[in-house]
């Protein structure tokens, strides 16, 4: 799966906003890009790997909070990719897909390891009132760029309620809307919405609380 560790490391979180512009010359879509690997272009899938390695890395391993067993989800996801390749359709973004096979390949590790399984209470009736939309590039005045910060980041996310954390990773890492999300985690698309403004609220409060 192309050059260097498959298993990239990132300490932030939070993007810098300059990395999200638009290239001059528009990429050819994931989409195209899986109907192309299908096909039997195997650069196709090089190039699907590499814009996808890093988010969907971070967002296994936040979630199962387990080294040894993100690596492994991280393949079998990989590996569920190249085995579905011939039955792929191009039904919603390539990332929706591709989210939403990891977060059931997750939700097969927690009941296999025993862990919790997350139940679906409803949704929150108190939530904050942000607006989603312009949350993109969310972060306040607070960057990244020391590894004190980094960690503090880290921490805040850890302590997230599991629902919470994923609709962020999903919205972050995975770059889905709030549809999206609902859609990936089989989730209505308000208690989706509920869950990733309460994630932002908390850890925009926490890194508040830091300066």
């Amino acid at each position: 799966m192309g050059n260097g560790s498959p298993y990239p490391e990132a300490v932030s979180v939070i993007p810098n906003a300059s990395a999200r512009l638009s290239p001059v010359k528009s990429p050819i879509a994931d989409e195209e890009l899986m109907l192309r690997y299908a096909a039997g272009d195997a650069a196709a899938f090089e190039q699907l790997y590499a814009r996808h390695r890093g988010g969907l890395f971070r967002y296994i391993t936040r979630q199962c909070g387990d080294r040894g067993a993100a690596e492994e989800l991280y393949q079998d996801v990989w590996s569920g990719v190249i085995e579905a390749r011939k039955r792929y359709r191009v039904e919603a973004r390539f990332a929706t897909w591709l989210y939403t096979l990891a977060h059931n390949r997750l939700i097969d590790w927690y009941r296999k390891s025993s862990r919790v399984v997350w139940v679906d209470f409803g949704g929150d009736e108190d939530e904050p009132e942000i607006d989603i939309a312009a949350q993109r590039h969310w972060q306040p005045e607070v960057r990244t760029e020391s590894r004190q910060l980094a960690q503090a980041m880290l921490e805040l996310l850890a302590a997230l309620p599991p629902q919470q954390r994923e609709a962020f990773l999903l919205y972050e890492e995975g770059g889905l809307s709030v549809e999206e999300i609902a859609a990936a985690t089989g989730a209505g698309i308000e208690t989706a919405k509920s869950r990733l403004r309460y994630a932002i609220a908390k850890l925009r409060l926490g890194l508040q609380d830091l300066t």
